[in-house]
């Protein structure tokens, strides 16, 4: 048996015969039979010219190398294996498998398209491109949204083959048209008829000019690509790969200038300087001035910016893959039925705290036994104190000594951190847990720890003022600190209502306002489960909503305990109406809807705050804005502010607790990614060793003396920052607001502002 006769029973075998192929294997084995019949015809040929001469006249010039044929691919489908490919950041095929697929596609596109084909948005070739795609689908594991790149690349490579054949066989050494006969080793691939179709297409003027002129330019570039067919995506991926970094892409410059190492690893100097241009245009740019929209690379060149291609990116990335795609608005309608169904949830758990409230339980604070004039800050050395627990209820517990020393121990042993060394004298609660139990001596309560020293928050010790105190009773007269401990058990609602008629004690309403607001609530059906709605124009949150505030909330601004996301929602919109619209603040500053950036949100739905934050930032990008972001823990927990330069990249973080934006990691986390999108949508271009630089600035605001009044603080700050009219926060606040607590009338002042804003909106 001859070569010949082998080499082709070996190809078909593999290929297995076309009959009895599946219609949709047909494509593909008959490429094999093709390159399997071509080849053995070179063979043969060989045996007959073992010197390989070149034709008469030089129409063909030798071309050791084969046709693709991608034997591995179509042995590993047959076996039903689907080979996986991967993909980089920007949507680019890196290995492994890239090139695999690449070159298959190659072979693909040259088999199913003929070369006179100029134009490869013919819908003609609609069917051709549909079996290119279904041939990739069989060998490959590939998703759908991939259809695109993939037949984009196809008619890449069919241009590449084209301007192969032209250069190769039809232009002599010197760059004039030679008339060709077809090569004999792509006559399974090209028809007599559309080699002298293609021929005479290539002998005409026209395209003789466009030719010269794409010569000339591509035959000199000032900056010429020199990693050969690797791709810019593939070369980023060995970068990252060799340095071991955790990044996913790199700066375009950085990569245009690796593009242009030689093999001898050297940069020429003209290289060198574009890209020292690029790193000081980088950091001199300052972003919300910035009217320039071609990036930092195209500026460096001095060269226009093309629409649809990122310069220094390679062939797959545009402007529109490197941005996050937007969700879709919901419509008035869809907002409509949440908002119903919002309505229903809150009406439901209202019902089942009412129903809670009256087996006995409550999960309000304590507030009337709040003292406003505690002490903000511990004196140094021993001072006698008043012990407090914030769970179930604010209360006091018992009283002691706090060891306010530097460098004080506790049983040899450092202090938790935020807490003091206290010895405890009396116990008024005996069964209250301690809130760090004692190692040493097993204490777990507070009747165990009597004579000895314990660690306590120093947030829950209160010096050298009175015990805080309820109102007495007209016909007991019994203070709140030597009451009995059974006396300051929670009493149920119903029972207590009872002992408030017997002696006389009502709830104290100073405000006109407030008292106002009270009288009003009596005379609806909001005590029995009803809201009302506080509507919402689309300018304070980017959408339009009512907000729902019940009876639990109106109680908050009314008796001052925690204050709920409706009623922070509610002042911002007071802000919005009374401050920033008379005064033409909303150019300026601007509001995120803390219901949909707590912490809660954050951990479970990232993705769905950063599409919110992201929309809100880039709704106005022509200037410079801080956005206020009223930040909740979740479950009705601590607020803190936090106030957002994005165009800056400045966060302003104002905790009345003074914590330290450590203590929520998940939501810096968040924040820093929402401003790396916000600088990539913008186009803004940093040195890879500054992506991370974003600036975190932690305000000394005033702080709060209990456990309630964080919410109260973090309106204030919104106010006064406002009132300031300043986009930039002092490290120590600003000096016409700055102190170390705010008074009990500033307070008041909050729950006023909202009281008549409330009765203004007639919502009643």
């Amino acid at each position: 048996m001859s070569k010949f006769d082998k080499y082709l029973k070996r190809s078909v075998s593999q290929g297995h015969s076309l009959k009895d192929q599946p219609a949709r294997g047909k494509v593909t084995s008959r490429l094999i039979l093709r390159q399997a019949t071509q080849r053995a015809q070179e063979m043969a040929s060989n045996e007959d010219h073992p010197h390989g001469d070149e034709t008469v006249g030089g129409a063909e010039r030798e071309i050791k190398r084969g046709i693709t044929v991608m034997k591995k691919v179509i042995r590993d489908r047959d076996r039903g294996v689907l080979i996986k490919v991967h993909w980089n950041e920007g949507g680019q095929l890196i290995e492994p498998n890239g090139s695999t697929l690449t070159s298959f596609i190659g072979a693909l596109v040259r088999n199913e398209v003929p070369i006179t084909c100029d134009n490869w948005r013919n819908k003609q070739l609609n069917e051709a491109k549909d079996k290119i795609w279904s041939e990739i689908k069989r060998c490959f594991d590939i998703e759908e949204n991939r259809r695109d790149h993939c037949l984009k690349l196809a008619g890449k490579l069919l241009r590449g083959f084209r301007t192969f054949l032209s250069t190769t066989f039809l232009r002599d050494t010197e760059g004039t048209f030679v008339d060709a006969e077809l090569p004999s080793k792509y006559a399974s691939l090209i028809s007599p008829k559309e080699w002298e179709t293609f021929k005479s297409k290539r002998k005409t003027q026209e395209f003789k000019s466009v030719s010269e002129t794409n010569r000339q330019r591509a035959s000199s570039p000032a900056y010429p690509y020199r990693k050969g067919r690797v791709g810019y995506g593939r070369l980023e991926q060995s970068i990252l790969t060799k340095e071991n970094s955790s990044e996913t892409s790199l700066p375009a410059h950085v990569l245009w200038k690796e593009a242009r190492v030689g093999k001898d690893g050297k940069i020429k100097e003209d290289v060198q300087q574009i890209f020292e241009k690029c790193e000081t245009l980088s950091q001199s740019i300052v972003p919300y001035e910035d009217t320039d929209c071609r990036s930092i690379l195209s500026r460096a060149l001095d060269v226009p910016e093309y629409s649809g291609r990122v310069r220094g990116k390679g062939f797959g990335i545009t402007q529109k893959s490197l941005n996050i795609k937007k969700q879709k608005t919901p419509s008035n309608k869809e907002l409509q039925q949440t908002l119903e169904a919002l309505k229903a949830e809150v009406l439901e758990l209202r019902k089942e705290r009412e129903r809670d409230r009256a087996a006995g339980f409550k999960d309000t604070s304590d507030k009337d036994s709040i003292n406003c004039n505690f002490q903000p800050t511990i004196p140094e050395g021993i001072s006698p104190c008043h012990l407090y627990l914030a769970r179930p209820t604010y209360r006091m517990v018992g009283k002691g000594k706090v060891h306010n020393n530097l460098g004080e121990l506790l049983h040899t042993k450092p202090l938790p951190t935020g807490s003091l060394k206290v010895s405890v004298d009396i116990a008024l609660e005996k069964d209250a847990l301690l809130p760090h139990p004692d190692d040493v001596s097993d204490a777990t309560l507070l009747g165990d720890a009597i004579g000895s020293f314990v660690a306590w928050p120093t947030d829950l010790i209160i010096v050298g003022y009175e015990t805080p105190t309820k109102s007495k009773a007209k016909d007991k007269g019994i203070a709140r600190e030597i009451e009995s401990v059974a006396s300051q058990k929670e009493i149920p609602v119903a029972k207590k209502t009872e002992i408030s008629k017997r002696t006389g004690a009502k709830k104290k309403n100073p405000s006109k306002y407030r008292a106002c607001l009270h009288t009003y609530l009596e005379t609806t059906d909001i005590s029995d489960g009803c809201v009302r709605l506080i509507p919402m124009d689309g300018a304070i949150f980017g959408f339009e909503y009512a907000e729902p505030l019940g009876k639990e909330d109106f109680d908050q601004i009314l008796y001052h305990t925690q204050l709920s996301v409706g009623v922070i929602n509610t002042y911002m919109r007071y802000l919005y109406d009374k401050l920033m619209g008379p005064r033409g603040l909303e150019q300026r500053f601007s509001f995120l809807n803390p219901m949909k950036t707590n912490l809660t949100e954050m951990i479970r739905k990232p993705d769905e705050v950063r599409t919110y934050v992201v929309e809100r930032f880039m709704a106005d990008t022509d200037r410079e804005k801080l956005f206020f972001l009223p930040f909740n823990i979740g479950d009705g927990g601590h607020w803190l502010l936090v106030a957002i330069n994005p165009f800056k990249e400045i966060v302003y973080y104002l905790d009345s607790l003074h914590n330290d934006w450590t203590t929520y990691p998940a939501m810096k986390t968040i924040v820093d990614t929402i401003i790396q999108t916000v600088r990539a949508q913008r186009k803004i271009q940093v040195p890879k060793r500054k992506a991370n630089n974003i600036t975190w600035n932690r305000v000394e605001c005033p702080r709060q003396r209990n456990n309630i009044d964080c919410g109260y603080y973090t309106l204030r700050f919104m106010k006064e920052t406002l009132l300031m009219d300043r986009t930039d926060i002092p490290s120590d606040y600003f000096d016409e607001y700055r102190c170390a607590y705010y008074s009990k009338d500033q307070l008041d002042e909050i729950k006023e502002e909202l009281c008549q804003f409330i009765i203004e909106l007639q919502v009643l």
